[in-house]
């Protein structure tokens, strides 16, 4: 297996999303060594503008030809954007899971909870971790 794309921009949780500080909000994807999990995406189930979440509460389904996966938010705080393209190209999520690919924006309500997830480097221990 190829060793999957990190980017230092962002922090990760250990159940495989990003979350990228852009001004006072957080956009929020799956990350490269998910997408190869789950192999060929088919359909990407969207949360709803203007919901509240919390950290740790499902803001997505994604599924795949393989499996059905559940996309946890990394913070609590309002959605203020979903990616709309996703509902027709699922497959972004797979060609581009940290640019087009993005599946949410939120306006966090507890900045602190940023340093709860991972930095590149720790993530990229866990995903060790996770093949041994």
């Amino acid at each position: 297996m190829n060793t999957p794309l990190i980017f230092t921009d962002r922090y990760y949780t250990k159940t495989h999303e990003w979350a990228l500080i852009e001004n006072d909000l957080i956009k929020v994807g799956i990350t490269d060594y998910a997408q190869k999990q789950l192999h060929e995406i088919v359909s990407c189930e969207l949360p709803e503008e203007g919901k509240e979440i919390k950290r740790g509460e499902i803001l997505s389904v994604i599924g795949s030809v393989k499996a059905v996966a559940e996309v946890y938010s990394p913070v609590s705080g309002k959605i203020v954007k979903v990616n709309k393209t996703l509902e027709v190209k699922p497959e972004l999520l797979n060609l581009d899971p940290y640019g087009e690919g993005w599946i949410a924006v939120i306006r966090p309500t507890e900045i602190k909870e940023l340093e709860t997830l991972l930095k590149p480097s720790e993530y990229e221990a866990e995903i060790i971790k996770e093949k041994t």
